[in-house]
């Protein structure tokens, strides 16, 4: 397992390792979801990475809790956080891991998402992120040790 460093930089987390012989830099913006486009973009230029390069993983409503899909050039589905960063980047040239958070028996337009996405989750619930978390790392080493497409055929 790569050991990675952590550091604050632009209003972001920045942690830098090497997995595989490449370099990999995860960083967690700490600015609102609707601002992380921002943050993104100096964290992009500093390390001078193109967005070819660049691996989004956010949650995604329209998924069941659990689920996990990957996607590369697609449109942002209303999501804040990428339309902040489509928007500041200009593009959707980027590799999408979407997580799900919809609750199973969610009834559309029943009751707002906000409530079931912005609550802690139940201990049955935290097995099912502990899986995803599984499943979202194993994509991630697909997509860097052999390609996006080989991974969105095994994991979507």
């Amino acid at each position: 397992m790569p050991k990675f460093l952590l550091e604050r930089k632009f209003n972001s987390l920045v942690s830098k390792g090497v997995f595989n012989d490449k370099e990999i830099i995860l960083v967690l913006p700490e600015t609102f979801m609707n601002k992380s486009g921002q943050a993104l973009k100096k964290i992009l230029s500093y390390y001078k990475i193109r967005t070819a390069n660049l691996i989004v993983v956010h949650d995604d409503a329209d998924l069941e809790k659990g689920e996990l899909r990957i996607s590369k050039d697609r449109g942002t589905a209303g999501h804040k956080g990428l339309d902040s960063i489509v928007g500041v980047l200009k593009t959707r040239n980027f590799v999408r891991i979407r997580i799900g958070v919809r609750p199973k028996n969610y009834i559309p337009g029943s009751k707002s998402l906000n409530r079931f996405v912005l609550k802690k989750f139940t201990k049955p619930e935290e097995k099912i992120v502990a899986e995803v978390i599984k499943k979202v790392n194993e994509a991630i080493e697909t997509i860097l040790k052999e390609e996006t497409e080989k991974a969105m055929s095994k994991f979507n």
